[in-house]
């Protein structure tokens, strides 16, 4: 399904796929792009058990944004579920292994607000704030963080 075989092993290992092709099944491609507000293709949904979304892709990446994407997507999903320690980990991960992305700015923010929700105490904030005064300063996640400084 995709070229990149770290992408197929990631999927595979990490997530039940499911694909609906807006040629090959066209009634459940309708259905799905009803429901989820998905006109556009490729969108790769993250969802839980029970159907609920947690991330979205959409778009063709490069496979490294693609990994970083698809790990950010299993990160919000530890974070939903207030898995507070596996969602700091797997943000913290994003931005180790795929600094140049996108998803890495983004994990960096969320790297910080998590011990925040699990304990209260803003130092994780204040310290995720000075972490973007040294990277990522010209990011939307950036400016968010800035008023924990």
């Amino acid at each position: 399904m995709w070229p990149d075989p770290r992408v197929t092993r990631f999927v595979t290992e990490t997530f039940i796929p499911a694909r609906v092709h807006v040629k090959d099944d066209p009634e459940p491609f309708k259905r799905y792009s009803e429901r989820y507000k998905a006109p556009w293709t490729p969108t790769i949904l993250l969802l839980d058990a029970n159907g609920v979304e947690h991330h979205r892709i959409e778009g063709f990446l490069p496979a490294a944004d693609l990994l970083a994407q698809l790990m950010l997507g299993r990160a919000r999903i530890a974070f939903d579920e207030q898995q507070w320690a596996e969602a700091e980990r797997r943000f913290r991960q994003i931005v180790e292994e795929f600094p140049q992305t996108d998803a890495a700015a983004e994990a960096l923010y969320w790297a910080g607000v998590t011990p925040y929700k699990a304990t209260g105490d803003p130092l994780s904030l204040k310290q995720t704030a000075q972490a973007f005064t040294q990277r990522y300063q010209d990011t939307p996640w950036a400016k968010k963080a800035s008023v924990w400084a």
